[in-house]
């Protein structure tokens, strides 16, 4: 039955939903008879925050409509409409045959997608995961927050869902694949809230990312899929152009492929694939600090007077400034959330933000980052994370070495000096063990520069944004993998024939939601190759 999505219905945002679907069907009554209209359903909701003393929703109307006539799109644009083809997943299957089980390294949202697939169609994938399951992860991340006793194999970075586990869970993505829909309907079949489908800014929060990981460990399961946590990659045995099995610390596993799907901070395996000669290349990242303000701010400055009415959400803020090559910019927003402690090595401190559902923390917090060019750490690797970790033992000893997050406020980092004390604005890390610091001393001088221009251009844009309150914790320097595994177009990496790396850790995604799609692909490329018997 043919589909078509009516754009840009722009409506005061006390008014109603049901109104959207009025104005829709009024767009396609100008097309189709109201018989023909089968039904009509919200696809998208964004807000227009432009005007605050005219606030809107702008909404996507999604619609059914049972005339088959095909119509000139140009006549359609006119009233906002568009023509949809949902893009079905429906593999093609390759003739080789697959004398052994799949092996994915990795559960977080490309290992887990990738793993779906293939066990929807009768590959029963194993799946090893270094860190624990989500009960067993959840205790081990309390432990090192509550007590500072790290486990630097269950950890915010590793374990049963990856990195974003213990995230806001936001599935905003700026990549154009129709494949995000099926993540984002499987995501809501297993337990993410159902306005993720139509949210412009879907979110998950940590607390339902939980229940939806723990669904999806039980419907692989049940499709025959196999998982082990708890279960470390330390390498493979070769044969021929590719490999025969996979060793873990737990034991040898066959396997006629596996699936690289490592996250960003695996660098133990980076640099075995290293040693093994894999074709990797150094890419651009960012590092920079979490600035948490209070939620009230930020609703106040992009809302004005409407700040504090429940119908509008928690205000989220996109910002970024860039001089030549070098930008610097906000990630990874969470509204309402923590600024937690997200270290998997010993001996160093990083940030990353988190949020619930809810979003009904008293702070904002996001990272606001700079970007690393492949010059500033010698063009290298092992530069790279070596530039990383660097980072990250000065905060460590900076806050005094057990885990406390050097601080400071942004007056105060704007000016040099450590000594206020936030007041108003309370530092959220590990309940408030921060230091107070001078982070012009731990940062490089190019990170620092670009922050305190991106943090003027920035208060420009959203008042109260360069507020001397604000508080800055470090460092944040996980946003990204600081390499690429090179993979041909057939996502085999260079030299082995039955290797996959994909998702964020291999430097081919950035998110939950592209991660995911990665992983979809993946598995797309390998049912090409591999027959089902």
């Amino acid at each position: 039955m043919p589909k078509y999505i009516v754009n840009n219905i722009k409506l005061p945002y006390r008014t109603s939903r049901d109104a959207a679907l009025k104005a829709a069907e009024k767009h396609l009554l100008k097309f189709f008879s109201k018989e023909n209209i089968i039904s009509l359903n919200i696809s998208k909701r964004s807000v227009d925050a432009r005007k605050k003393d005219n606030i809107c929703f702008v909404y996507s109307v999604s619609a059914e409509i049972s005339d088959k006539r095909i119509l000139e799109s140009k006549k359609l644009l006119s009233e906002n409409i568009v023509g949809i083809n949902e893009e079905k997943i429906e593999p093609v299957f390759g003739n080789t045959k697959m004398t052994e089980r799949p092996v994915i390294v990795g559960f977080g949202p490309c290992g887990m997608f990738c793993a779906l697939l293939l066990a929807e169609y009768g590959f029963r994938p194993i799946i090893i995961e270094r860190g624990s399951d989500i009960p067993q992860r959840t205790v081990d991340v309390e432990r090192f927050l509550k007590n500072q006793a790290l486990d630097t194999e269950s950890n915010i970075q590793f374990g049963a869902g990856g990195a974003g586990t213990f995230s806001d869970g936001k599935l905003i993505t700026r990549i154009n694949d129709k494949k995000c829909s099926f993540v984002l309907k499987t995501m809501a079949e297993l337990g993410a809230p159902e306005e993720i489908l139509y949210e412009a800014k879907p979110h998950i929060g940590t607390d339902n990312l939980k229940k939806v990981v723990s669904n999806m460990k039980k419907r692989l399961e049940s499709l025959g899929a196999e998982i082990h946590f708890n279960t470390k990659f330390i390498g493979f045995s070769e044969s021929g152009n590719g490999i025969s099995s996979v060793i873990t610390d737990k034991g040898e596993i066959k396997c006629s492929l596996a699936v690289l799907a490592l996250g960003h901070s695996a660098r133990d395996t980076f640099s075995f694939l290293l040693k093994k000669n894999f074709e990797i290349i150094p890419k651009i990242f960012s590092v920079g600090v979490r600035a948490e303000h209070l939620q009230t701010d930020i609703d106040k400055g992009l809302y004005g007077v409407h700040a504090e009415d429940p119908i509008l959400p928690k205000g989220e803020y996109s910002l970024s400034y860039r001089e030549g090559e070098r930008g610097v910019y906000s990630f990874c927003m969470c509204p309402g959330g923590n600024v937690i402690a997200a270290a998997s090595e010993e001996g160093g401190v990083v940030t990353n933000g988190m949020s619930y559902y809810k979003r009904d923390g008293k702070n904002a917090n996001a990272a606001i980052a700079v970007n690393v060019l492949p010059d500033d750490y010698g063009n290298t690797v092992e530069n790279a994370i070596a530039f990383q970790r660097a980072l990250e033992k000065k905060a460590f000893i900076a806050g005094g070495s057990d885990y406390a997050a050097p601080s400071q406020t942004l007056g105060d980092f704007l000016n040099g000096f450590k000594a206020t004390e936030p007041t108003r604005v309370l530092p959220t890390y590990m309940d408030g063990k921060v230091k107070m610091c001078d982070l012009n001393t731990i940062l490089p001088p190019f990170v620092s520069d670009m922050l305190k221009k991106g943090f003027s251009v920035f208060g420009k844009k959203l008042p109260g944004f360069d507020a001397p309150d604000t508080v800055l914790t470090g460092v944040e320097t996980r946003t990204s993998s600081p390499l690429r595994i090179i993979r041909k177009d057939d996502f085999t990496a260079i030299g082995y024939d039955n290797i996959y790396p994909c998702g964020e850790g291999a430097g081919y995604a950035g998110g939950i939601t592209s991660a995911a799609v990665d992983g979809v692909n993946c598995a797309l490329f390998i049912m090409s190759k591999y027959s089902r018997e």
